[in-house]
């Protein structure tokens, strides 16, 4: 693997706490990029199996003269009737920061629901009326949102994760990058898509120890920590077949604990 970088030090912009867990974890990712769903199912993967080990920060990363004309339009609106018809493809990444400042887990919801919404591809996630859609999805206090989204905190928010992207060098999304607790070890930063077992290799020799791999929840505990899912995802979790995952998820649909979304490209579920 030819794409793996030693960094000297963590960026300056990231937060200063200490670690709870052995890894510190950067995901650099486009949210909008084609495959960004398969990245997230890689990551939940790596969270259930060995979530003990690493703490995660996902870094939306993209172009800062697209996050100035953004802010420009928004800035130039003078109501929320005038902010609904405004569509910028930077805009789904400031949402997500907006969100992310009514808490963390509320801010990983908008996420999802956003990435959801772009692959089943009926709306424009680049417009504000589509993005408070979502944020109502979501379940996210709307007023609070639409504040949030017109602040600067939310902007600035968004400047912080692109210059983690520039202290990092990070020209490639996704990438991934991993401290140890140790802060005078290098980085190591992995660019481009690779497999799960690649990322768990990597895990694995960061921390000088085969890993321990944890027990999965039920599926309905990881219906509502993650609320949708793909039929790929659940048998790989589960380490079960396809078929047998569509039969367990049909179960529960009948159950009426989840439903099944249309999709071309993916067999969705999502929590009812």
């Amino acid at each position: 693997m030819n794409n793996i970088q030693y960094l000297s030090e963590k960026p300056t912009a990231s937060s200063t706490i200490p670690l709870s867990k052995p890894i510190e974890l950067y995901v650099f990712m486009d949210l909008l990029a084609p495959g960004s769903w398969e990245l997230q199912s890689l990551i939940r993967q790596l969270q259930i199996n060995y979530g003990q080990y690493f703490s995660l920060r996902i870094v939306l990363s993209t172009e800062l003269n697209s996050l100035n004309t953004a802010c420009q339009r928004i800035n130039s609106c003078e109501s929320h009737e005038e902010l609904v018809d405004v569509s910028h493809p930077v805009l789904p990444s400031i949402a997500v920061k907006a969100a992310e400042l009514q808490g963390k887990k509320a801010g990983y919801r908008f996420l999802v629901k956003l990435q959801e919404y772009a692959l089943i591809n009926t709306k424009n996630v680049c417009q504000c009326s589509t993005l408070q859609e979502i944020a109502h999805e979501a379940g996210l206090d709307i007023e609070e949102f639409q504040s949030d989204f017109l602040s600067m905190e939310a902007s600035r928010a968004f400047q912080s994760d692109l210059c983690i992207t520039r202290e990092m060098e990070v020209d490639e999304v996704p990438s991934f990058v991993f401290f140890n607790e140790n802060i005078e070890d290098e980085g190591l930063k992995v660019s481009g898509s690779y497999t799960y077992e690649v990322y768990e290799k990597i895990l694995e020799e960061l921390l000088d120890q085969k890993l321990i791999c944890q027990q999965p929840p039920s599926v309905e505990d990881l219906f509502h920590r993650f609320h949708t899912l793909t039929t790929k995802e659940v048998a790989a979790i589960y380490h079960i077949s396809l078929h047998t995952a569509e039969r367990e998820l049909k179960k529960k649909m009948l159950q009426q604990k989840i439903d099944r979304i249309i999709c071309d490209e993916l067999s969705l579920w999502r929590l009812k």
